[in-house]
Parts: structure tokens; C-alpha cells; sequence
């Protein structure tokens, strides 16, 4: 997708603002109408906004009540429909989608505090990375995907270790002063279906 500076995007004090992270996640994804797209951690609701102006199925959602205030008034300034809700990774998410989005908070900080929570990944940096491959299987359609936004900063051993047995490619990059970030498409191990049911390898 490309960036479009045109969509109305207002912004809160009390939500994490578009920012690069949030750029770079748009031009590395490319949608098709008719995709259903699940974004957790919408912040704004920017990615979303893009993908629902390509003619994605939107769901969309964030821990932050105040974020998710500010995403549905974002969809309702620029006419586009998405289904926002206030949820903590999969919490009340149901349906099963192509592509499910996160620009994780990924700085390895300690940070406390909701609007922290957009930004704050813990010591190692991988924030809800865990639950969110661990939950994936129940709520992605077969062959589909996951996309997340990392960082240098993060514990990479850790992210390596977590990411072992997926396939993982990445498709954006952008070097900043300090680090340099990178969006991962990640796709379900062999064996795992949309629907959480684990298939044996047969002999």
C-alpha cells in the first residue's frame, strides 16, 4: 500500500500518534479487496484506515479505551467502515481472518501506564509476541498471515527462539539513528490450521 497523507487522521494526547513504525507498516503490506484484516494495537486506527480504503474487511482493536475512541472517530471522518473494539490482544475477537497486524510495542522498557503500553515490549522487548503466535492459530484462515513491526532494540536471541519453526519473511526495513526496524510477514508452522486444530506430520 502507499502512504496516503490525504485520510483525515486526528491524534490524542493519550494515544500513541502515527510514526514512522506506522508508515513503514503500511508501504511494506500490500491488501486486496475483500481481505479480512484484523489489526491489534490500532492505536489511531492509521493501518487500518489504509487497508479498509483498499477494500479490506476491518476489525480492529487496542487496550487503550481512549485509542479506540479516536480510531472510530478517525473511520467516521473518512467515511469507512471497520468493526473497533477495546481488547487485549484476542480478548473478545471473533471471526477468522487473512491477515492479522500488530506494531508491537517493542521497546525493551518497563514503561507503566496504558498509553506506555504502546510502546513498552519488557525487558526483552517481545510485549504480547508471545500470546499473539499463540493465539494466531484460532483466528487466521489457512495460509494465512502474520505482520509485526520489530526492532533492533529487542532481545533478538529471544525473538529468534520465539520464531523458530515459523516461516518468516521480511518485507520492510527502515534504518533510524538508533535502530533499525523491520516488518515480518510470519506464516503458521506446518501442521497448524485456521482453525487451531494441530495436524501430525504423517509418517
Amino acid at each position: 500500500m502507499r502512504y496516503d497523507p490525504e485520510l483525515a487522521v486526528y491524534r490524542s494526547d493519550e494515544v500513541y500518534p502515527p510514526s514512522e513504525d506506522s508508515i513503514l507498516l503500511i508501504e511494506s503490506l500490500d491488501v486486496r479487496p475483500g481481505e479480512r484484516v484484523l489489526e491489534i494495537g490500532c492505536g489511531s486506527g492509521v493501518v487500518s484506515l489504509h487497508c479498509s480504503a483498499e477494500g479490506c474487511g476491518v476489525t480492529a482493536g487496542d487496550i487503550n479505551p481512549e485509542a479506540v475512541k479516536l480510531a472510530r472517530k478517525n473511520f467516521e471522518a473518512n467515511g469507512l467502515d471497520a468493526r473497533i473494539l477495546e481488547t487485549d490482544v484476542y480478548s473478545g475477537i471473533s471471526g477468522i481472518f487473512d491477515t492479522i497486524v500488530f506494531n508491537l510495542p517493542y521497546l525493551p522498557v518497563e514503561d507503566e501506564g496504558l498509553l506506555a503500553k504502546a510502546w513498552s515490549g519488557g525487558e526483552d522487548g517481545l510485549g504480547p509476541l508471545p500470546e499473539l503466535l499463540d493465539g494466531a492459530p484460532e483466528h487466521l484462515s489457512p495460509g494465512g498471515r502474520i505482520v509485526i513491526v520489530v526492532s533492533s532494540l529487542m532481545n533478538q536471541s529471544a525473538l529468534s527462539d520465539l520464531l523458530r519453526g515459523y516461516s518468516v519473511r521480511t518485507i520492510g526495513e527502515l534504518k533510524l539513528f538508533f535502530e533499525k526496524l523491520s516488518v515480518l510477514e510470519i506464516t503458521l508452522p506446518a501442521g497448524k490450521t485456521g482453525s487451531g486444530e494441530f495436524i501430525p506430520d504423517t509418517p
